[in-house]
């Protein structure tokens, strides 16, 4: 694809991944329309982009039709966390699907590359690991997580069905977990979770025996794989997966954090929500071929990071 610059739709766009996403496709010199109905995304987050003449913000939902003339279409709108999406079960299932068929027939008048933010919670509860993008998954259809893990399989279906039938340009990303700068405090989320109560020497949640583990990835590793996804070969749709392959249990990223912030917090166990995935791990030689793309921040490197930006925005310094 031609380096010129671009007019992009980035729906989330004011959300964690999409704020982050915005700020480094305008640094290369794009037009972005940042489409966001600030259910979870924040406005704050893009506060410092609205004075940019290539920047603008539309107040959205995609689960309503929208239509503009644009060259590319990321789409990342959906809450993602368990605590925002099973908020609103019903809601977090229109986003994705009527969000994806919108979002499509954007792509398809005015002849946009569309990019889905999958994710890796489509492996479910995963009996293969780790987790390739040939595996179907191990979902509950009917639990209380599926109106996510349902709603982004859903959502790659409709993709992969509008590319057979109109050869519309698509790229699906599966994002395993992935943490940073600019996550809500009250996301809901292992690592803001743990970070928020480190900081404030309040116990730390531990939901199960902390054995189940988690692969980590830094938000700026996310941000260029999925632009080097989206600026991929034309027939390259995916799926592939963005992650870090580093595997932690819950317990060791508890001590690592504890650690970092100085804490004075002991662990606290409570019991395993239903369906939560007891191992989760991407296997990204897709990713590496089709890409040249791999996680290049390890993990207590990213968390420094994330703790710092936490630390101003409590306005609390344990260091």
């Amino acid at each position: 694809m031609t380096k010129k610059h671009k007019k992009i739709l980035v729906t989330g766009g004011a959300g964690f991944i999409g704020n982050h996403l915005c700020e480094y496709l305008l640094q290369k010199g794009h037009k972005i329309i940042c489409l966001d109905d600030l259910s979870t995304g924040n406005k704050k987050n893009i506060a410092h982009l609205l004075k940019n003449k290539n920047f603008e913000f539309v107040k959205h939902d995609i689960t309503i039709p929208y239509f503009c003339r644009v060259d590319e279409i990321y789409n990342l709108a959906c809450p993602a966390s368990p605590v925002y999406y099973q908020h609103d079960a019903i809601k977090t299932l229109k986003t994705n699907i009527l969000g994806a068929i919108n979002m499509l027939e954007l792509a398809r008048k005015s002849g946009a590359r569309i990019f889905q933010a999958s994710t890796s919670e489509v492996y479910g509860d995963p009996l293969v690991h780790p987790q390739r993008e040939d595996y179907w998954g191990n979902v509950n259809p009917i639990g209380l997580r599926s109106c996510y893990d349902e709603g982004k399989r859903c959502a790659e279906t409709f993709f992969m069905d509008y590319y057979r039938r109109f050869r519309i340009p698509i790229k699906i990303v599966r994002i395993f977990n992935t943490y940073g700068p600019k996550m809500a405090l009250d996301d809901g989320r292992v690592i803001s979770n743990f970070i928020v109560q480190a900081l404030k020497n309040n116990p730390i949640t531990i939901y199960g025996d902390g054995f189940q583990t988690r692969s980590f990835q830094y938000i700026d590793d996310l941000v260029l794989g999925m632009v080097k996804m989206m600026d991929s070969d034309i027939k390259f749709t995916g799926p592939v997966n963005l992650g870090n392959p580093q595997e932690f249990t819950i317990k060791e990223l508890a001590k690592i954090i504890i650690k970092i912030t100085k804490s004075k917090s002991r662990v606290l166990y409570k019991p395993l929500p239903t369906d939560d995935p007891k191992r989760r791990k991407p296997d990204i030689s897709l990713a590496k071929k089709n890409l040249f793309w791999y996680p290049k921040i390890c993990l207590k490197e990213g968390l420094k990071k994330t703790i710092d930006y936490f630390e101003r925005e409590l306005g609390i310094k344990n260091r």
